[in-house]
């Protein structure tokens, strides 16, 4: 009988329980804390995109000229899609015989002579400029390789690929 009665107390309780709950959801419902969220150390720090000493004018300012030096200029010669290599390929000869180094401002183009100086300039306006020294991209639909230290600066270490305009050096 004891236990009959224990049994009712307690299912009375949690039904006031219940109730107390219910009354409270309608008053104001409960909104819980935000957690703080622990702090992935694989995941690489933040470095600015665009190191100040790699930064490149995309239009001189007329009073920095000397008239010494000839206004350089710029001759576009495409848009399309740029993607880059890096460390895979750390060591191996380039189409120009030079061994590749991802942490040099360095491209490959189908057709633009060895050496040339291009403007790679990202549709966010990120802007680098690199030497040709090999041959590619030979994915469809590519129009430069450029390497991971360019790659990096115009934001595209993440995506892998991004909208460019080229323009080359007419020395």
């Amino acid at each position: 009988m004891k236990l009959r009665a224990g049994i009712a107390a307690f299912a009375v309780l949690g039904l006031g329980g219940a109730l107390a709950s219910a009354h409270a959801e309608d008053a104001a419902p409960a909104v819980a804390a935000p957690q703080p969220q622990a702090v992935d150390a694989s995941l690489p720090r933040f470095q600015p995109a665009v190191q100040p000493a790699q930064l490149v004018p995309v239009a001189p300012v007329a009073e920095e000229m000397s008239e010494a030096e000839p206004e350089e200029s710029w001759e576009p010669v495409g848009r399309g899609v740029a993607s880059w290599y890096g460390p895979k390929f750390a060591g191996r000869r380039t189409a120009s015989g030079e061994t590749f180094d991802p942490t040099e401002y360095t491209a490959a183009h189908r057709t633009l002579p060895f050496g040339s100086t291009v403007r790679v300039t990202s549709d966010s306006g990120r802007s680098v400029v690199v030497r040709i020294n090999d041959r590619g991209p030979f994915s469809p639909g590519r129009v430069i390789d450029v390497s991971q230290a360019a790659a990096r600066d115009l934001g595209l270490i993440g995506p892998g690929h991004g909208n460019v305009s080229l323009a080359i050096l007419d020395e």
